[in-house]
């Protein structure tokens, strides 16, 4: 009887932590699709960013996301990646400046990220969601493709 007990607390527990785990990134502020506002974002240089939507969907132990947009040139642009609050570089597709990413969640609402390319950080900053989940703000410093240092903040809303 006591086996029998042991083994269904063991199962419980194994159950539970899975359950918490799924039930925390599923509890992720980012989780979602999120629009560009234009206005109250600065490109520096620019130009500016034209349009961008994001989505970012739970994918198992990790966050998928897709971007689609406007470049500052009119040219549509299309980018996706996945992620995880682990550190770990992951590889990005259609970002010009990076080919890779890594992020460290700092509290609930900010994360810090770091993109590479060629294996060089080229690319810092942080992401943070407000209170109410509704804005999501990414200030990003560095060095973009074309060589000119960037000084970004680009401010997303949450349909």
């Amino acid at each position: 009887m006591h086996r029998l007990l042991r083994a269904t607390a063991l199962v419980m527990i194994v159950i539970g932590a899975a359950a918490m785990e799924s039930a925390a990134q599923g509890g992720d502020p980012i989780i979602g699709t999120w629009e560009l506002n234009v206005a109250k974002s600065k490109y520096t240089p620019g130009p500016a960013v034209e349009s961008q939507t994001r989505t970012y969907e739970v994918a198992g132990k990790l966050i998928k996301v897709s971007s689609k947009g406007v470049d500052g040139t009119g040219k549509p642009t299309a980018a996706s990646w996945s992620m995880a609050y682990d550190g770990k570089d992951r590889p990005q597709t259609g970002n010009p400046n990076a080919d890779t990413l890594s992020l460290k969640r700092v509290n609930d609402s900010t994360v810090e990220f770091t993109q590479k390319k060629a294996g060089k950080v080229v690319i810092t900053g942080t992401r943070t969601i407000s209170p109410d989940g509704k804005v999501m703000t990414i200030t990003s410093k560095g060095t973009n493709a074309l060589g000119q240092t960037i000084d970004n903040v680009e401010v997303f809303e949450k349909r």
